[in-house]
């Protein structure tokens, strides 16, 4: 259980300008805890190279974000919470915290997501709400993102399923309170009341185009498997398909026509090894009686143990030299360079902190200013 001081610090830290979610564990696996990892972040973020500490939201500030959901009989769900989704946590990038307009309970239910075109033809509609309500009559909670075209119809079927316990969860890009499409108000409001609407984002957050890759990871980490429907090549649904893979999802994919632009992205992750999907009952074959404890433990980091500062020093001009605005793996750098995984964490920590390091899917980092 996680004191309500370490609550309020852990937001706080989430908050703090340029505190990803993969810089956020390095910094409680190096601190210890979120209060102690914002004492040092101004002795961080300096040796990185920066003159000014990075800015943090006042301990005030994230109160009243709290109250503002107690207000409203919400959630803010944080990691080290007991109501963290499991499967989520196993992420290297999981989300510090999450907003949740409605049941924070469903989090831990077996989940299966639903994706596809906006652009979704007819067809590709009445498929996806049919299948949304097979899998919520079969006990599963349908994830989705609340998209024009096949996220609404997977939404609207699940929630027209006819069991009680039937739900769905929406993961949105902006905050929880801010309703996107404005046309999917009213079933938004509708979620948050039958199920849960989701944002990793603050509330207030209108939803800008880099926040929705973001937004898609939560959708493929929170679920067991994903559902395409309908996806053109270069699409987001194809993202969210590729993040599952990478997080060890089950990926199905329902095939079209070769003719509509609208299915080469399903039929492409069928020849590269999805499972072809034609109903309900081929994703239960496969996930039915899957346990979501047993995933993978959580990405958590043993602490570094000492490390003197002179090694630090003289890491430093080593690792930068190996960095560059083309994206690197980690562990190439660690390999050149020979020297320990802590070390070059800790020197990528600082640059991240100090604003001139950018991390990227993969465990790869870019150099932002390449003094």
């Amino acid at each position: 259980m996680l004191s309500h001081q370490e609550r309020l610090a852990r937001v706080r830290l989430a908050r703090s300008e340029n505190v990803g979610p993969v810089t956020f564990r390095h910094l409680l696996a190096r601190c210890g805890t979120a209060v102690a990892a914002l004492a040092a972040l101004p002795d961080l973020a300096r040796k990185g190279g920066r003159a000014t500490p990075p800015k943090s939201p006042s301990e005030a500030v994230i109160a009243a974000e709290f109250a503002w959901h107690e207000q409203r009989g919400w959630s803010l769900v944080i990691q080290g919470d007991a109501e963290y989704p499991k499967l989520l946590a196993t992420l290297e990038d999981a989300p510090p915290t999450l907003s949740v307009a409605g049941y924070p309970g469903l989090l831990a239910r077996p989940q299966v997501a639903i994706v596809g075109a906006r652009n979704a033809s007819a067809n590709g509609r009445n498929f996806a709400s049919r299948m949304a309500r097979d899998l919520a009559e079969a006990g599963f909670v349908v994830t989705s993102g609340l998209a024009r075209g096949i996220d609404g119809a997977a939404h609207e079927g699940a929630l027209g399923a006819g069991t009680l316990d039937a739900a769905t969860i929406a993961v949105v890009a902006g905050g929880v309170d801010v309703f996107y499409p404005p046309e999917h108000e009213d079933l938004q409001k509708t979620i948050a009341t039958r199920g849960a609407v989701v944002a990793e984002m603050p509330p207030g957050t209108q939803p800008l185009a880099r926040h929705f890759p973001r937004r898609n990871r939560i959708i493929s980490g929170l679920a067991l498997g994903i559902v395409v429907i309908e996806a053109a090549e270069r699409s987001g649904s194809l993202i969210t398909a590729r993040y599952a893979a990478e997080q060890g999802r089950e990926v199905f994919a329902v095939p079209g026509s070769p003719l509509d632009p609208r299915c080469k992205g399903p039929n492409g992750l069928i020849r590269d090894g999805a499972h072809l999907t034609e109903s309900a009952s081929d994703v239960l074959a496969v996930l039915r009686g899957r346990r979501i404890d047993l995933a993978e433990p959580a990405h958590a980091l043993p602490p570094p143990g000492p490390i003197a500062a002179d090694a630090v020093d003289r890491a430093r001009p080593l690792v930068l030299e190996l960095l560059s605005p083309t994206p690197v793996a980690v562990d190439e750098v660690i390999r050149r360079c020979q020297l320990s995984p802590a070390i070059v964490a800790t020197v990528l920590l600082e640059l991240e902190l100090a604003g001139r390091l950018d991390r990227q899917p993969g465990n790869r980092v870019a150099l932002l200013d390449p003094r």
